[in-house]
């Protein structure tokens, strides 16, 4: 019986359903193969050749984006350092196919010898010949419009925007806010670089170094497609730099600036005087003013600083790099009285009664004593002794007291040790003692030693912000604070970070009683007809204060010679102390004057009356019209002659805004 066709075995029909659904498929993959190998035909054999040379000449370069540095602004938010877009040329050494031709073309354009040039970049080998050589920073207009113009015939060549330190003041504050510069190999080992690259830039001094990590930036960074020519072609990505947070100080750039003036003398022979001001809030111990003299332009760090520059600076006999404000040190002459007194107070060795007869000089052994007074002061008390700075009053209670006595006292007041201020390389002066000069000098102590101590003479340094945290510390009744320089860190867009706040060393370091006696006589030295400081006064305002001037050369060495005839390194110092109110003082500013050829009362209390007038006129929002105006003179001995008469007039037509108390109106109140 036969079975019906296809059921029960199998066919050889090759065109069933099942084999008939695969033929597309097929199609499909022999129509993708002979699309692929036409392709690899077409780029293989056709286009090979093009495309091989493309492939070698574009590349992938990676950018680095520098981050500005963070701000540094004054209490009020004023910019002091910032950072700003300059454009700076780049050689990348990899990519430069004619050295000598571009080498000539850069040189014409920068006003360089080409053979400099050939010499910055070198013939680097290895890695290095991928890493770009800075050839010039802060380009001028002209060069960066000449630069733009021959680009695509400088191959290996990069030109960019890149942001550059600004200091928007020059000189103003420079060795407060420091320097910056290429971080050098040696730090780079440092562990606090760890995370830095070769020819980033950092804080070297001041501000700018003790706040690094907090200043600088996050680099970004862009990738780009160049060609041969360097020529970009294609940016595929890019991260924006973030920029360094901002340090707000404690400085007022009004009291800045004023305290920074005063050191001007309309002299074109001497049109600057060598020193260092500080102004203090002694409450808190706030640097609301820090000047050293002379200065220097703070932007000349910014780029590449020139060789000629940098020697110049570094050979400048004055040292206008050196921060004096915490580095100087001086006698601190007859502002060392007030410690005198008070320690003379507390340890009951006198009453505010006390008195003391002024011959005009004072006699231990076969040694004799001057007073600067020569004709004496006559029978004085403390308070008459202070305001008119009476030698032999404080030669008799320093002997009294003796050196022990008056170290101790020097020391709870601040001196003698670093102050903690936030500033590199402060000094710590000196208070001796007989044991200091057995170990340094190997000599026993002299009592003579001890009538020059109490004087403010003889060994004693101190710097000037020692002085005006001493000064502070009577002022506001026995507090030894720590100078605060920086109020706190934000972030770029001003968010806080950390707030810094005030710090105290020690509390009460004498009964305020004590010092308020002390303070009603450094009044005096101010405010009384015949106190050495009277040129420290602001009008309605009661101003504390001492004068001092200090030897520089024995006398000997000038003796006979006209003041004027004396070498300018030969010449005194001068030194003033101020603070007011004197019943709630708010403010403490320290003058000191090198080679002044003058006392502190006649130089340094008019600077700091410029400063203290600042401050008060800023405050109340108004300068005072009507000012204590001085006629010239000379001044016999430290400061004015026995009587201490000095006419007060009106200020003439023109002497507020030389002051720096200009926009306000002469005619009145």
């Amino acid at each position: 019986m036969s079975e019906p066709l296809g059921h029960g075995r199998l066919s050889n029909n090759a065109d069933g359903p099942g084999d008939i659904r695969l033929w597309p498929l097929v199609f499909v993959v022999l129509g993708l193969f002979t699309v692929f190998v036409g392709r690899l035909f077409q780029l293989q054999i056709l286009e090979g050749e093009y495309l091989k040379g493309r492939s070698q000449a574009n590349y992938v370069r990676t950018v680095q984006l520098d981050a500005p540095r963070g701000m540094i602004v004054d209490r009020d938010g004023r910019a002091i350092a910032a950072s700003r877009p300059a454009y700076h040329v780049d050689v990348m050494p990899n990519e430069i196919k004619h050295p000598w031709r571009t080498w000539s073309v850069l040189g014409a354009i920068l006003d360089r010898d080409p053979e400099e040039i050939a010499a910055k970049v070198g013939k680097p080998t290895g890695r290095l010949r991928f890493q770009p050589v800075s050839l010039a920073t802060d380009l001028s207009f002209e060069e960066r419009a000449q630069v733009a113009e021959h680009h695509y015939a400088l191959p290996g060549v990069e030109f960019y925007g890149k942001p550059l330190r600004e200091y928007v003041y020059g000189t103003l504050a420079a060795q407060l806010l420091g320097t910056i510069g290429e971080i050098d190999p040696g730090e780079l080992e440092r562990e606090e670089f760890a995370d830095y690259d070769s020819g980033e830039t950092i804080g070297k001094t001041g501000i700018e170094a003790s706040y690094e990590t907090h200043l600088r930036g996050r680099t970004g960074g862009v990738n780009r497609i160049v060609d041969v020519a360097g020529r970009e072609i294609e940016e595929l990505d890019r991260i924006e730099p973030t920029p360094g947070g901002r340090v707000v100080l404690a400085l007022d750039l009004d009291l800045q600036q004023a305290a920074e003036e005063a050191f001007l003398t309309g002299d074109p022979a001497l049109p600057r005087r060598m020193g260092a001001i500080v102004a203090l809030d002694p409450e808190n111990g706030d640097v609301l003013a820090m000047v050293s003299s002379p200065s220097y332009d703070a932007n000349a760090f910014s780029g590449a600083i020139s060789r000629d520059v940098w020697r110049a600076l570094n050979d400048d006999e004055w040292h206008p790099m050196r921060n004096r404000a915490v580095a100087g040190v001086y006698p601190p002459g007859s502002t060392y009285k007030a410690f005198v007194a008070a320690a003379g107070l507390a340890e009951k060795a006198i009453t505010p009664a006390s008195t003391a007869h002024c011959n005009g000089y004072y006699r231990l052994g076969r040694r004799t004593y001057r007073c600067w007074k020569k004709g004496g002061h006559g029978t004085v008390d403390l308070k008459r002794a202070l305001a008119g700075s009476c030698d032999v009053y404080f030669y008799e209670l320093g002997r009294k007291l003796g050196v022990e006595t008056l170290a101790r006292y020097a020391k709870l007041f601040g001196l003698g040790e670093p102050t903690g201020v936030a500033v590199r390389g402060e000094a710590e002066g000196l208070v001796p003692t007989p044991e200091w000069k057995r170990r340094v000098k190997r000599e026993a102590w002299v009592e003579g030693e001890t009538i020059s101590l109490s004087i403010g003479q003889g060994a004693n340094l101190v710097t000037p912000i020692q002085l005006a945290v001493a000064y502070a510390t009577v002022a506001n009744g026995g507090t030894v604070v720590t100078p605060r320089v920086v109020l706190r860190k934000e972030t770029w867009d001003g968010e806080l970070v950390e707030e810094l706040h005030p710090m105290v060393r020690a509390s009460k370091v004498v009964d305020p009683a004590i010092l308020e006696i002390v303070r009603q006589g450094l009044k005096g030295v101010v405010m009384d007809p015949g106190g050495t400081g009277r040129r420290a006064q602001v009008p309605g305002i009661d101003v504390g204060g001492k004068s001092g001037t200090t030897q520089v050369v024995s006398l000997d060495v000038v003796k006979g010679l006209d003041p004027k005839d004396i070498p300018i390194r030969y010449r005194d110092h001068a030194l003033f102390a101020a603070f007011a109110p004197v019943e709630a003082p708010e403010i403490v500013v320290v003058a000191i004057v090198e080679h002044a050829g003058g006392g502190g009362g006649a130089i340094a209390a008019p600077m700091t009356q410029k400063v203290m007038a600042k401050y008060f006129s800023k405050k109340e929002g108004r300068i005072p019209t009507e000012v204590a105006f001085f006629d010239g003179g000379e001044f016999d001995g430290e400061e004015f002659d026995g009587d201490g008469h000095t006419g007060v007039r009106r200020a003439p037509e023109g002497w507020l805004r030389e002051q720096g108390l200009a926009g306000v109106s002469e005619g009145g109140r």
